[in-house]
């Protein structure tokens, strides 16, 4: 057994790395420091092989700055929990349709056609139809900071420093951030992936998960970062920065919006709620401000409808505001059920996620709202999960099928194959582009193949992303 540690100060890595080799069998588990992290067992068809592949993993992670330890020396680190205050709001009631108390305080929202998602900071992830009925419940590992989408890809940043793909029927690890990256929020386009973090740094990471580049302008809790095809757009506690996803280049930055909790982007503009009470619109392409959205208390959340016509926001006082794209504010309501940690707009509904763990949707209608402004507001339909709904776990296991993949059900056929020292995964079925495929790092084995619902290739080109259930094809 060789066990490893990488501690830095000032909030740096804080992680182990630990090889076991019993027989034919290797052991790597992995993680945080004092935590029990991730486990994988690899079988090879000989004990020197065994000992052969432990030795490049230890080789490995010694020239990264792993040492020799001893488990329990160090402690683990606290991971940052969003506590803030939130007060209720002197504004009348807004017209909340339905509320649904996830159990924690949460800041995991999206919402698509089909279904809303709220994640909590338990690590429960719940998804609820538009009418207010609990179909599903995710448990991950350690508290939820936030959900996104790629196409048709959900994927939630956990604080045990992974993300999750949602897609499936259990959650799969797709991304491993690194365990010293304290995860404040995240952002996904074509596969690449923005994260913002505790210390103020911006990491960009592959499709492959591996690390491309990571920056910082010298502030601290970047709560800011949307990606499109081109740039990553991030806040902190000096500023918004645009830099290129490919490169990491600078592109601007604007110091005069500071304070950052929260970002929105639409096609040609970003926009950030900060501590000072405002959401600013800054051009995508100079960082110039277009509009300032003034609100009454720090700004926690913001979003807006299609193209920008209106913007919401939400503050510490359990209050959400209107505003209509030059920055007149239309109206200011109360939720009646916490602070908005995060809001998404939706078909004349505005969805929420609160300091006291609800997902509210709030009928953000025209009618509605003036009726709201009269003092007349809708009895809230109180959503309650099913007692036998299971919470289903992240998984590592994959289904065994014996035959072709015809004979397995259908799909597409992938394989592991060993390139440069790593394994990677391309496609193996005929007519598809030589493509490495995105692919749970944690399930690979060296020449095995598996069988997958189908993959598609992201609009960058040059890799393909795997989709529904994983089998392995014997």
């Amino acid at each position: 057994m060789t066990y490893l540690e990488l501690s830095e100060d000032g909030g740096g890595a804080h992680k182990f790395y630990e090889v076991i080799v019993a027989g034919t069998d290797v052991t790597i588990t992995y993680g945080r420091i004092g935590e029990s992290g991730q486990s994988k067992v690899t079988s090879f068809p000989s004990e020197v092989k065994a000992q052969t592949a432990a030795a490049r993993k230890i080789a490995e992670k010694t020239r990264k700055g792993y040492a020799p330890a001893v488990r329990g020396a160090r402690q683990r680190r606290a991971v940052t929990r969003r506590v803030i205050a939130s007060t209720r709001s002197t504004a009348q009631q807004a017209p909340v349709l339905w509320r649904f108390d996830s159990g924690a305080s949460a800041f995991g929202i999206f919402v698509d056609a089909e279904r809303c998602w709220v994640g909590n900071q338990n690590g429960d992830v719940y998804t609820v139809t538009h009418s207010g009925t609990v179909t599903g419940r995710f448990r991950l590992p350690d508290g939820v900071k936030c959900i996104v989408a790629d196409d048709f890809w959900i994927y939630a940043g956990c604080d045990d420093g992974r993300v999750y793909d949602l897609s499936g029927k259990a959650p799969r690890a797709a991304y491993d951030i690194a365990a010293d990256v304290d995860i404040y929020w995240l952002d996904i386009h074509d596969g690449v992936l923005g994260v913002s973090d505790r210390a103020g740094r911006l990491t960009a990471i592959d499709y492959e998960d591996e690390f491309q580049w990571a920056r910082s302008d010298g502030g601290d809790s970047a709560w800011m970062v949307r990606c499109d095809a081109e740039s990553a757009y991030y806040g902190h506690s000096r500023g918004v920065a645009r830099y290129d996803l490919g490169d990491g280049a600078r592109v601007w930055e604007n110091r005069e919006v500071d304070h950052v909790l929260f970002g929105w982007q639409e096609e040609h503009s970003v926009y950030a709620g900060t501590a000072r009470r405002t959401v600013h619109r800054l051009a995508k392409g100079d960082g110039r401000v277009e509009a300032v959205y003034r609100c009454d208390g720090a700004v926690y959340s913001c979003a807006t409808s299609p193209g920008g016509r209106h913007v919401f926001a939400g503050d510490n006082q359990s209050s959400i505001y209107c505003f209509d794209a030059s920055g007149e504010r239309l109206w200011k309501l109360g939720t009646g059920c916490g602070s908005a940690f995060s809001m998404q707009y939706l078909d004349e509904r505005l969805y929420l996620v609160t300091t006291d763990g609800t997902l509210a949707c709030v009928d953000a209608s025209e009618a509605a709202i003036a009726a709201a402004r009269s003092g007349s507001v809708p009895r809230p339909v109180d959503v309650k999960a099913a007692a036998s709904l299971p919470a289903v776990e992240p998984t590592a296991a994959v289904e065994t099928v014996t035959g072709t993949a015809a004979e397995a059900g259908g799909g597409v056929v992938v394989e592991c194959v060993s390139e440069g020292g790593r394994l990677r995964v391309r496609v193996a079925s005929e007519g598809y582009e030589p493509w490495h495929v995105q692919f749970p790092k944690d399930i690979r084995e060296p020449g095995a193949r598996y069988v997958v619902e189908g993959v598609r290739s992201a609009g960058r080109g040059g890799f393909y992303r795997a989709y529904g259930e994983i089998r392995r094809l014997l």
